[in-house]
């Protein structure tokens, strides 16, 4: 294995300590960079340069990126760094839109900055490098881009996952893999894991829930089609039995991805929902040889599946000067040859086509084959009642 190949590896091993979507661990460090970076000093030389001010995921602050997107446009780059939807949510509420000019969110929350005014439309026809994201990610086919009504683009797309089930390969035979219910097998108990918070095991037992009930294609009460964060009273019901079925199965709930990437290392899980982050470091351990079993990655369970799409916004009252400026962020940010850079840093997989310039390897860890999966994912949102899926969880908890 080339040089070039062992430091790209050591890179995605780096780079997955730094997501966004570690369990723990990452919101301090994030915390101290975004004290370096928030607010910068400006003065009188400065004035006259114009600043980008971005409410946004540390992992997509690269420098190469940064440094370039300056010199090209003589501006500066003033990020601000949150570790969650819901904190970038509330301080945009709290008087943001006036200070910032880009928020990132994934999921459902671009329509709800939009439905609440904190963000403006977002004009595609600005961002040429639009036409280098897989059509799986642009409307109609991946329609939370825009608003409900699909006549306001609302945000650009950039990197995506999934919360799939990485399972070793050596240990359960493909027959038992590609649903849900693997992670209620008896046969492997002693060997399951997941995460610690509620919100994901919730809702992806919630689909297996409404599998089971035959309510995923009924008529939902909301008039709308069937989402694992608004759960009916049945379903959240069923979803309960499950979950407390499942902890006697349970090995632990991993904290965090060093706790899970040793877990499955040293063989004591064979089986665990994660966002694909373990699933690419076991991937890169076994190509170099330290690593003595296949692992396989079940993206969207034949019953369904989670996933997010990180993307792009534009603040409200970002004036017109700030609008132009974000708008060439977006698009220096999706041409191809940074884009492979971004994926290759940050370890998450790709909307935009970048094949071309990826190894057969890296095609394959990247994701970058599998795009039409994304689309078929429910994706992350707010519970319907976070007050009701809290009882559930302590009484999963308690029992």
């Amino acid at each position: 294995m080339s040089n070039k190949r062992n430091e790209s590896g050591r890179k995605l091993a780096r780079a997955l300590r730094l997501s966004r979507r570690a369990l723990l661990g990452s919101a301090a460090a994030i915390a101290g960079l975004a004290v370096a970076r928030k607010a910068p000093f400006i003065g009188n030389a400065e004035a006259a340069t114009p600043t980008l001010r971005l409410l946004m995921w540390q992992p997509y602050a690269i420098k190469e990126t940064v440094d370039a997107f300056e010199g090209s446009f003589k501006a500066k780059f003033s990020p601000t760094f949150f570790d969650g939807n819901s904190e970038a949510f509330n301080k945009m509420k709290v008087g943001g839109t006036k200070d910032f000019d880009i928020v990132q969110g994934d999921g459902f929350w671009p329509r709800l900055y939009f439905r609440q005014g904190l963000t403006q439309g977002v004009d595609f026809a600005k961002i040429p490098n639009m036409a280098g994201v897989f059509q799986d990610f642009l409307p109609p086919n991946f329609p939370l881009l825009a608003d409900e009504t699909g006549a306001t683009n609302v945000a650009a797309p950039n990197c995506w996952g999934g919360y799939g089930i990485t399972v070793n390969k050596a240990r359960i035979p493909d027959s038992d893999i590609g649903s849900i219910s693997l992670l209620l097998n008896e046969k492997y108990k002693g060997h399951i894991s997941t995460n610690a918070r509620f919100e994901e095991n919730i809702a992806l037992m919630g689909i297996l829930a409404a599998t089971n009930l035959g309510t995923v294609g009924a008529e939902r009460p909301d008039g709308k089609p069937f989402n694992p964060y608004n759960l009916t009273d049945a379903e959240l019901d069923e979803t309960k039995r499950l979950l407390i079925a499942q902890k006697k199965l349970l090995l632990t709930r991993y904290q965090d991805y060093d706790a899970l990437d040793r877990l499955m290392r040293g063989g004591s899980v064979w089986a665990a929902p994660e966002f694909s982050e373990t699933y690419r470091h076991l991937i890169v351990l076994r190509r170099e040889g330290k690593l003595d079993f296949d692992v396989g990655h079940v993206l969207r369970p034949k019953e369904g599946g989670l996933g997010w799409v990180d993307t792009w916004m534009i603040s409200a009252d970002a004036d017109s000067e700030r609008v132009e400026l974000a708008h060439h962020w977006m698009n220096e940010f999706l041409r191809k040859d940074n884009y492979v850079r971004v994926v290759r840093s940050t370890g998450y997989g790709g909307t935009v086509d970048v094949r071309d310039l990826m190894t057969a390897d890296e095609i394959e860890l990247y994701f970058q084959n599998r795009s039409a999966e994304a689309s078929q994912l429910h994706m992350f949102d707010q519970p319907s009642s976070p007050e009701k899926w809290e009882r559930i969880w302590s009484d999963v908890e308690a029992s």
